[in-house]
């Protein structure tokens, strides 16, 4: 099994030098502060796999898995077609997949939504290189929870992914606010076999979203998405 890299925790990102009465920002802290500046300071959106019909999404990713960078298209408000760009560590591999993402079913009441989505891609490697799955969520302006679960087939291996996530806004926002979640997330996948719990906190405003988490075991869990 592949050593994790060592990455400074979520707490340390910013810590104060008592001794010299300064402000450190390791490397890392500094990273994530000008992400969250520049998607915060320039740019309401939801975390939804879908956009408007007509609308374009970028998506990026990064945790202990893999990077990626996904841009889709949204013909109608039921489904969205992209290319994902993956850089995979595990496998220690470069490839591409041609996603499709279907809304199978909404439903809205007065003050809450719940979705659920089916998912599947074909990757670049060929025909036995796919994955296929479904994630949903209900939310309130106030509480979330989320699931997920994905299949993904390759020649020489078959494994499984799986998250459950909650969330609670410590306060309500109006549109066009900054608007804060406070969440933990659970995953697991058949690579690593053990389920993994962390805190997550997630910001969006305008159409810019910013969501990461850190646990010892999975190091960074990142998710940023811009909607156009």
């Amino acid at each position: 099994m592949r050593k994790n890299r060592q990455i400074p925790s979520l707490l340390s990102l910013l810590f104060v030098d008592t001794k010299n009465w300064r402000v450190k920002i390791p490397p890392m802290g500094i990273k994530v502060l000008i992400i969250l500046v520049f998607f915060f300071y320039f740019v309401n959106l939801e975390a939804r796999p879908i956009s408007y019909s007509g609308g374009y999404t970028l998506m990026m990713e990064s945790n202990n898995m893999q990077d990626s960078a996904y841009y889709h298209y949204s013909p109608s408000y039921k489904y969205s077609v992209g290319i994902q760009q993956i850089k995979d560590k595990y496998f220690n591999s470069n490839y591409s997949y041609l996603r499709l993402t279907y809304l199978l079913n909404r439903r809205n009441t007065k003050n809450s939504q719940r979705n659920l989505y089916f998912q599947s891609g074909l990757s670049s490697d060929g025909l036995d290189h796919y994955f296929y799955g479904t994630h949903g969520d209900w939310e309130t302006r106030r509480l979330y929870a989320g699931f997920g679960y994905k299949k993904t087939m390759m020649k020489t291996l078959d494994y499984m992914e799986q998250y459950l996530q909650i969330g609670v806004a410590p306060y309500i926002g109006e549109y066009g606010d900054l608007h804060t979640w406070l969440m933990l997330k659970s995953k697991k996948n058949d690579l690593t076999s053990n389920w993994d719990t962390y805190p997550v906190l997630k910001f969006f405003k305008g159409n810019a979203l910013v969501e990461f988490g850190y646990s010892d075991t999975s190091n960074w869990d990142i998710h940023l998405m811009y909607r156009f």
